[in-house]
């Protein structure tokens, strides 16, 4: 078990650029541009009349002459917020892993530091499935954390430029529940991993048998099984439908790194029940249970088994591999 944290941890020194640094840069530049939105709304604001204005009430504040209903639906709509902007970081974060896995068992044999790290007494299923906790469970805590953060950011930033108006939405904020948005995306991180398991271990399959352009492998060989497909298809082959193929194993294989991506290539109608226009609604409908609700559905687990399969695939490949 220590040998197996030393490894992850190797895997997150060797990859912080990514892990680590993308998501901040990230958060940062999301900061800056929402920042300068501001700076120019309010710019024009005063050239056209200050538009704050018909949201101050008396000089008690915005919170006062609420009603609590209100106060929960705008406290819901900044959680909202919360989860939108860990979205924007997870995808970025997602990105990152994607060309991670895709280059994990490439780049070694590449530059041939296999050659070091298989005269360590580390055996390739460790490396294997410390690369694969990487992708699936380091990255997206990070990516959770700073997304959170952004996102307290982002809401201070506002409420700072609302109080300079005499709006008060800093009573508001406190109407926001950002532990509970923080409990809930840790807690789904173990069904991102298990919906992400198929992308991964395709991808590392594909970086452990290509001897050269693993990329062009990984996103060609699907797409060109798509094509077949649908061609079988339109000539009336039975058992063959494209309409099935594409999001179920194409869309599926490119997809599943993307935060919430089971809630659209699962079971898309789940959402259609869900009070759109009402926050507080939409995200008591959308809690951890609707979402660990897709354990139920096959295409998961067949996913899984397909993921832990390629997996298998990939420690095989890095064993008997010898590209000399």
């Amino acid at each position: 078990m220590k040998t197996f944290y030393w490894l992850v941890k190797r895997e997150f020194w060797e990859t912080k650029g990514g892990f680590f640094w993308a998501p901040i840069v990230t958060g940062i530049v999301f900061l800056v541009l929402n920042g300068m939105a501001l700076i120019v709304g309010e710019v024009f604001g005063r050239r056209g009349g200050d538009h704050w204005q018909g949201f101050r009430i008396g000089g008690q504040g915005l919170h006062a002459d609420l009603a609590p209903d209100q106060v929960a639906q705008i406290g819901a709509g900044i959680d909202i917020m919360f989860y939108a902007v860990a979205s924007i970081i997870l995808c970025v974060t997602a990105i990152v892993v994607f060309f991670y896995a895709l280059g994990s068992l490439y780049d070694d044999r590449r530059d041939r530091s296999i050659l070091f790290w298989k005269s360590l007494p580390i055996s390739d299923t460790s490396t294997v499935l410390s690369k694969l906790a990487s992708a699936l469970f380091v990255a997206p805590a990070i990516a959770v954390v700073v997304g959170v953060l952004v996102a307290l950011g982002m809401a201070v930033i506002i409420a700072i430029a609302a109080a300079l108006h005499g709006v008060g939405l800093w009573a508001l904020l406190m109407a926001s529940h950002p532990i509970r948005v923080v409990l809930n995306l840790i807690l789904l991180i173990p069904l991102y991993a298990l919906w992400a398991l198929p992308t991964v271990g395709w991808l590392m399959l594909c970086s452990a048998w290509a001897r050269s352009k693993p990329f062009l492998w990984a996103v060609v060989l699907p797409i060109a099984a798509g094509v077949l497909v649908s061609w079988f298809d339109m000539l009336g082959v039975p058992g063959l439908s494209s309409g099935w193929f594409w999001p179920n194993v194409v869309l599926r294989l490119f997809g599943g790194l993307m935060p919430g991506s089971w809630l659209m290539l699962g079971e898309p109608s789940s959402l259609a029940g869900l009070d759109h226009h009402d926050p507080a609604a939409l995200l008591d409908g959308m809690n951890l249970a609707f979402h660990y609700s897709t354990l139920a559905n096959p295409t998961l687990w067949i996913g899984v088994i397909a993921g832990v399969a390629m997996v298998a695939g990939a420690i095989w490949f890095r064993r008997w591999r010898d590209d000399s």
